[in-house]
């Protein structure tokens, strides 16, 4: 077995150790609104369960040479953000908004998708996913080396859930009508695949 000092190897060699082997990752779509009114867009995989009470979601929102991405800029400016389940039905738009775009452009209108009020916050989300949760920000850390940031870090209150009908049956969302999609490395994606259980020890 290979065994390799983090700080001896270069950010990408680490990046794509971490990447190829923590997988499946889900991948979480994130609508913000920026300073100008711009509805923005953008996929991103370091993206999980913080807690279920109260709710919350973790985002790490990668900087591009140390600049916050405009995702993070303006979740927190504007303490409100909506994460988006992604699927098979519309991974393919999705995967579109991905395109490095000027911040007064939105990625919305590029991936033609579907703004969508929400009920509790001002930022719209999109029609297209079969699970939203409007978020508001709870708390955000620069992480990183000295001054070199290398992430944004975003953990946000879960304050409304939207759950398409169809996959939705005594308080539990089917997996296999989500259809949701992981990220591998690289350009690879996973479908959920076959379904298993096992008993947890008591």
């Amino acid at each position: 077995m290979l065994s390799i000092d983090p700080s001896s190897i270069s950010e990408r060699e680490n990046y794509k150790f971490l990447t190829g082997s923590i997988i499946p990752r889900p991948i979480a779509f994130v609508t913000t609104v920026s300073g100008d009114g711009v509805l923005n867009g953008a996929p991103f995989s370091y993206f999980n369960i913080v807690s279920s009470n109260p709710p919350m979601i973790s985002l790490s929102i990668q900087r591009k040479d140390g600049q916050s991405k405009d995702t993070a800029r303006n979740i927190i400016d504007k303490k409100q953000f909506v994460v988006h389940i992604v699927d098979e039905d519309n991974v393919e738009k999705i995967n579109t908004t991905a395109a490095s775009l000027p911040p007064e452009q939105s990625e919305i209108e590029l991936a033609q998708l579907t703004p969508i009020d929400s009920t509790i916050i001002s930022v719209p989300g999109i029609e297209e996913a079969k699970v939203r949760m409007e978020c508001i920000l709870e708390h955000s850390m620069e992480l990183g080396d000295g001054e070199s940031k290398g992430c944004d870090f975003i953990i946000g209150r879960v304050v409304q859930f939207h759950i398409e009908g169809r996959i939705y049956e005594k308080g539990r969302i089917d997996p296999k009508g989500l259809k949701a999609v992981s990220r591998l490395a690289g350009t690879g994606y996973a479908k959920i695949g076959e379904l298993f259980s096992i008993e947890r020890p008591d």
